[in-house]
């Protein structure tokens, strides 16, 4: 079965930038698996796999266009320290998680602390960078009507949220 939009595929993968390796899939002991066309892998992987077929391994460089795009310096934001309640430790190059007004989640890094205020950069600390994975499809099926409805796929043993 070749993958397409709404079929399942299981797949291990290693992603370097800069010729260093920052992942590898193969350190766990299940392959990612995901429901295509869900939006859950950056667009050039999404399309990458789409065709594939079990048993298939190849090797892509996703350009910052087709992964997490360009950084933005209007992505840093500067906020009072009182956004971080008392006690919290903030340095530079700390990973932060921010809820916002509507309950969502934004992460970011303290790019700078300054005496009231900090400066957080919400890029994605990929953003601007060229990924190259090298990926080996292991498994490629159709999903289950639940896997669609719910907008991802289930593991094996059924329904993990």
């Amino acid at each position: 079965m070749k993958a397409t939009p709404e079929s399942v595929v299981s797949f291990h993968y290693a992603l370097a930038v800069d010729g260093e390796l920052l992942e590898n899939s193969r350190e766990r002991e299940q392959p990612l698996e995901v429901l295509l066309g869900q939006g859950q892998l950056v667009p050039g992987m999404e399309k990458a796999l789409e065709g594939r077929e079990a048993g298939q391994a190849f090797s892509i460089d996703l350009e910052p266009e087709q992964a997490y795009g360009q950084r933005r310096e209007d992505a840093i934001q500067r906020l009072s320290k009182k956004v971080f309640g008392k006690g919290a430790r903030l340095v530079a190059g700390a990973n932060v998680t921010l809820r916002r007004k509507d309950g969502g989640v934004l992460q970011g890094s303290i790019h700078k602390v300054g005496m009231t205020t900090v400066d957080v950069d919400l890029n994605h600390p990929l953003a601007g960078k060229t990924l190259h994975f090298d990926i080996e499809v292991i498994e490629v099926r159709e999903s289950t009507e639940e896997e669609r409805a719910h907008g991802h796929a289930h593991g094996p043993g059924g329904h993990a949220h």
